[in-house]
């Protein structure tokens, strides 16, 4: 009988060329659907809430499969995380109701993004965080984030190459917090993004903290649609997709 499960994925993205399965290079997708292959001797698609980039991490990401098998949904979870390798884990697994979709379903997700602002970098945490010298202005920052709170066009962060049929978002949440006394975490909520827009808006706010941009120029910047008013592009290593809701 054919079923329909939902997969819930942590992973770090370190090692791998991104979530979308790649001809030669290493994929979450790839690794995964590799292991579904060896439980059920047959090739499955794996279809995710959407793609992250080479670099970039999830807590939280969500994908689905059809298959016809008398495997169980426990079953699936116990073989895949005792066949994928460390830095993928399979989080939950449950049979779903045919008619789901883990990307057109989805209405919203959240996306953390982790600065370390220091002279000195982390040894263990350099993985997964933007490692700035400079000491920034967070209160300057944190009134930037408060501009993208509603419905805007987010053409100015939308990655170059990646043109789409509507830049029009909604962003519920935009929050800049303190980690410790060195850290600073920004944590974000939509019901979709572009293509780096996360990252091109952390890039941005690090321009307002480092007094390049005001907070108010922020928010003529985020409606001007180019994207060369911009700041920079984020490095990956500091994203993280947390959530998705459906």
């Amino acid at each position: 009988m054919e079923k329909k499960f939902k997969l819930v994925i942590e992973y770090d993205g370190t090692a791998y060329h991104g979530w979308q399965r790649q001809a030669t290079d290493r994929s979450i997708q790839g690794e995964i659907e590799k292991a579904l292959a060896v439980m059920t001797c047959r090739e499955i698609t794996l279809v995710a809430s959407g793609r992250t980039d080479a670099g970039v991490h999830a807590l939280g990401q969500v994908a689905h499969f059809t298959c016809k098998t008398q495997i169980t949904a426990v079953e699936f979870l116990k073989g895949l995380n005792s066949l994928l390798p460390a830095d993928i884990v399979i989080r939950s697994c449950e049979t779903t109701s045919a008619q789901f979709h883990a990307r057109y379903d989805a209405r919203r997700k959240t996306y953390r993004y982790r600065i370390l602002n220091r002279p000195v970098p982390s040894a263990v945490d350099n993985r997964f965080v933007w490692h700035l010298r400079q000491a920034l202005d967070f209160d300057a920052m944190q009134a930037a984030a408060a501009h993208l709170v509603g419905q805007h066009d987010f053409k100015t962060f939308e990655g170059t190459g990646s043109p789409r049929s509507s830049t029009v978002r909604t962003i519920f949440k935009a929050d800049l917090f303190r980690e410790k006394e060195d850290g600073l975490i920004f944590e974000i909520e939509g019901d979709g993004f572009l293509r780096y827009m996360v990252r091109n808006i952390v890039g941005t706010l690090v321009e307002v903290g480092r007094d390049k941009i005001t907070p108010g120029a922020f928010k003529t910047v985020l409606e001007s649609r180019n994207r060369e008013q911009a700041g920079a592009t984020a490095p990956p290593q500091g994203l993280f997709l947390v959530s998705v809701e459906y």
